[in-house]
């Protein structure tokens, strides 16, 4: 199933408010981390799935990538990606990330943004970006943690007063589609476990060079109250990848 809700008006003005998308990558929590697994970028070709606005092309541009090729399935955030884009280097294209195609070891850096939980076949594109990146190519990501997405009502269990008790984890390895309430809508994701994503990573010829499971810095912590959740549950995993041959 290929879902594009950020071509409904309502769904994208939500996203909009959002403090990622007011903010950029510095009011992302994980960006961070994600920064330290990408590898330098400079003269390099880089291709970011599910661009969104832009954010990850522009800092890959900024950092000296020759090209940099942001792929989006929404119509809305490609126009706001090309408003907020004034750089020679970086080109966007409507186009579903299952849809992806581009030439045999055309890039040498692959990034995608929470984007891959909302993909149905895992596999498929790891063989995908491994045919695309040129050998030692990086494959960059992240998704929502499969602790995170095991349940689709992704929320903490409560006492009669509200107070949050723990955090239900629940059918975890029966991996596949969950329906899952975000910004007060319906969306589609694919819940798959942690060894899936490391294994069909391994069997389509790629090397694991990391991976995070984003418990929170101090530094975090004393930013927003709010991060004290994230070390009860890790709610993102971030993992870099090397394209072996």
């Amino acid at each position: 199933m290929k879902q594009n809700k950020y071509d409904e008006s309502t769904f994208f003005n939500e996203y909009s408010r959002m403090p990622r998308s007011t903010g950029g990558l510095e009011a992302a929590g994980e960006w961070p981390e994600l920064r330290r697994m990408i590898p330098h970028l400079k003269d390099k070709s880089v291709l970011d799935l599910g661009c969104g606005y832009g954010w990850h092309c522009r800092y890959a541009e900024e950092q000296g990538a020759t090209y940099v090729l942001g792929m989006d399935i929404s119509a809305k955030m490609l126009e706001r990606a090309r408003a907020l884009t004034d750089h020679q280097h970086i080109e966007y294209r409507r186009a579903a990330i299952e849809d992806l195609s581009v030439s045999d070891e055309s890039f040498e850096v692959v990034i995608s943004s929470l984007a891959i939980h909302y993909i149905e076949d895992f596999k498929q594109l790891c063989h995908k970006v491994h045919q695309i990146l040129t050998p030692d190519g990086h494959f960059v990501f992240s998704v929502e943690h499969p602790m995170f997405t095991a349940l689709a009502a992704q929320d903490f269990y409560y006492d009669t007063e509200g107070t949050k008790l723990h955090w239900p984890v629940d059918n975890y390895h029966l991996e596949g589609i969950r329906e899952a309430d975000f910004l007060g809508h319906t969306v589609m994701k694919y819940h798959r476990t942690v060894s899936t994503y490391v294994n069909e990573l391994l069997s389509a010829g790629f090397q694991l060079t990391r991976l995070s499971e984003l418990k929170p810095t101090p530094e975090m912590l004393r930013s927003s109250p709010a991060y004290e959740e994230e070390l009860r549950r890790p709610m993102f995993m971030l993992i870099s990848a090397v394209k072996k041959q």
